[in-house]
């Protein structure tokens, strides 16, 4: 039966099968989650799967290999590690017609919640070696493509600021501890967007292409994947306290109460602020200011349950 979330004229396709996957590893990912990912494999070889791994190495090898991915070689492509691997491998298929398979190794994993993956490992094999394709829309961003969000502001400086080597010993709490530094260490500033023609100032922003954020908060909670435009978060207030205030009421998913918050639905995003401030996508600094954002003009079709 077609998913309700596939885009309008556009169903699920069921793929046939065995399927020859490339596999796209991040090793940073740790021993526990370099087991879980054997098992994973294991299981889609036992299905009939072909299987071939590639492990980066440095970054940027992710966005390269699944360039270089052939179509004549492979049917499906497999991000393995955290939101950011799944970054690259997202725009080294930019423009290619080949479907995206997810194994979520990372600290938050937004985009296997957001679809509904399977968590356990029996599922997410078998959403890989047999599970049929849903084409989602992506952002855009200065030429970069996002699939859940980008921001500008105090999330972002959030991210630029995270440590590798804490986060992969502590994961979430990571990004936890460096939020409470950054209340008094970030230099709250303002920005002026420009959303569809219309201005705003505000203190921070997020452009969201589906509805979960950082893990399973709730930003934008009419963003979907299947929605052909960007859902834009406005935080019009600046300040430590401020940031504080949204950061508290989005845990209690109460964000929407705010009067100083505001989602507007758009096609066009431009941002201005100081040149060179740092812009997050899917959770890494994919680019800087000044920015121009919309959705894509191309879709990826992501492998989900069949």
């Amino acid at each position: 039966m077609p998913d309700s979330n596939a885009l309008p004229g556009e169903p699920d396709t069921l793929m046939t099968a065995p399927r020859k996957v490339l596999v796209i590893f991040n090793p940073t990912a740790g021993a526990r989650r370099r087991a879980r990912l054997t098992r994973i494999l294991e299981i889609m070889w036992s299905l009939g799967a072909a299987v071939t791994l590639h492990e980066t190495k440095a970054r940027g090898d992710a966005e390269r290999t699944a360039r270089e991915a052939s179509t004549k070689v492979y049917d499906v492509v497999v991000a393995a590690g955290g939101d950011g691997t799944i970054n690259e491998v997202i725009n080294g298929l930019s423009g290619r017609q080949i479907p995206l398979g997810i194994i979520p190794l990372g600290t938050a994993n937004v985009l296997a919640a957001e679809l509904d993956l399977p968590t356990d490992d029996v599922g997410l094999a078998r959403t890989i070696a047999l599970g049929r394709t849903r084409p989602v829309t992506l952002g855009d961003v200065n030429g970069r493509r996002f699939v859940m969000m980008a921001g500008v502001g105090f999330d972002a400086h959030v991210v630029a600021s995270v440590d590798a080597g804490l986060k992969r010993l502590i994961g979430k709490s990571a990004y936890v501890w460096e939020t409470l530094r950054g209340f008094f260490r970030y230099k709250f500033r303002s920005y002026r967007l420009i959303v569809d023609g219309k201005p705003y100032e505000v203190g921070s922003a997020v452009f969201a292409n589906g509805h979960f954020y950082g893990g399973r908060f709730v930003c934008a909670k009419d963003a979907a994947l299947s929605d052909p435009r960007l859902h834009v978060c406005l935080f019009k207030s600046a300040g430590p306290w401020r940031a504080l205030r949204y950061t508290a009421w989005m845990i209690l998913g109460r964000l929407d109460k705010l009067p100083d918050y505001e989602v507007v639905p758009a096609t066009s995003i431009i941002v201005e602020g100081l040149a060179g401030e740092p812009v997050q996508g899917d959770g890494d600094i994919i680019t800087r200011l000044p920015l121009d954002a919309r959705i894509a003009s191309d879709r990826l079709n992501m492998l989900v349950p069949a």
